[in-house]
């Protein structure tokens, strides 16, 4: 798939900074008000994009290390009693039409998905939106050092296809010639963006269908397996560094707010104190 390229981002995202100066200048009632931190936020996104194409274009295709690693993350699962990606993999194969359509999941709707549900969070539940926003970030930033140690995926060891070389659409492309990085399966990234995603669905919206979110970032599993891109570990990694990553938020927040409540003068109301004097005078 043909994504932005991290200069096109780039120059979104300055545009984009442009944008929000200029609306926040000429800031008036009415939507022009609402500009100014669509503008930023997009920016934001924008430029963390840009960082994740850069970082996926460094020279780390080397692979010391990385066919050993994916034997030794091979042989933890069969002592966690996983199921086996190979077997997994052989049935998709056994029905064409299905194995295809997994190799365009994979290859398709992790970017497209992800900024569908960033555009929802912010117009639906804006208060949410920092809080996912700054996970997601974290979470991505993650990834991206977890990278420098070397880990094969599945389909470089002996028994497993390249699906992407059967039915077309490969993110990779050849070693060391490629867009992208081949040897940083662990942890997948496919896996935590689409945990973003689901849980974060979960999480804020009040719908009783919410829950059927669940089953995309399920599927994602299924399929970074199937297609010989990821370990089980991979994806359960990703899962683990997403719930760290929120709580770093937290705790962030945490701080900041009691850094704001001590530097109150003697005798002011604290924010919070403020905020619900307010709800109850409202009431």
């Amino acid at each position: 798939m043909n994504w932005p390229t991290w200069n096109q981002s780039a120059i979104a995202a300055v545009i984009a900074l442009v944008i929000a100066t200029v609306a926040r200048r000429r800031a008036r009632p009415g939507w022009e008000s609402h500009v100014a931190p669509a503008a930023t936020e997009f920016a934001l996104i924008a430029g963390l994009y840009t960082v994740w194409r850069v970082a996926r274009k460094l020279p780390l295709a080397q692979p010391d290390g990385a066919i050993e690693r994916a034997h030794q993350i091979e042989r933890i699962e069969h002592r966690m009693h996983l199921p086996s990606e190979l077997r997994l993999q052989h049935w998709f194969l056994r029905h064409d039409a299905v194995a295809h359509a997994t190799n365009v999941y994979y290859a398709t709707l992790h970017v497209p998905v992800l900024i569908g549900f960033l555009v929802w969070l912010y117009i639906r539940h804006r208060d949410q939106f920092p809080r996912w926003r700054n996970a997601l970030a974290i979470l991505t930033g993650f990834c991206l050092v977890i990278r420098f140690i070397r880990v094969a995926p599945p389909r470089f060891l002996p028994g497993y296809v390249d699906l992407a070389t059967r039915y077309g659409m490969s993110l990779y492309g050849p070693v060391n010639k490629g867009i992208s990085d081949q040897f940083a399966a662990m942890p997948s990234i496919h896996v935590g963006w689409a945990a973003v995603v689901s849980f974060g669905i979960v999480s804020c919206s009040t719908s009783k269908w919410r829950w059927l979110a669940l089953g995309y970032v399920t599927l994602t599993f299924i399929a970074v397996s199937a297609t010989g891109n990821h370990w089980w570990l991979d994806g359960i990694v990703a899962c683990i560094l997403l719930g760290v990553a929120l709580v770093m938020d937290d705790l962030g927040r945490k701080y900041f707010r009691s850094r704001r409540a001590g530097q109150s003068e003697p005798g002011e109301p604290a924010l919070e104190e403020l905020a619900s004097e307010e709800t109850r005078s409202s009431t």
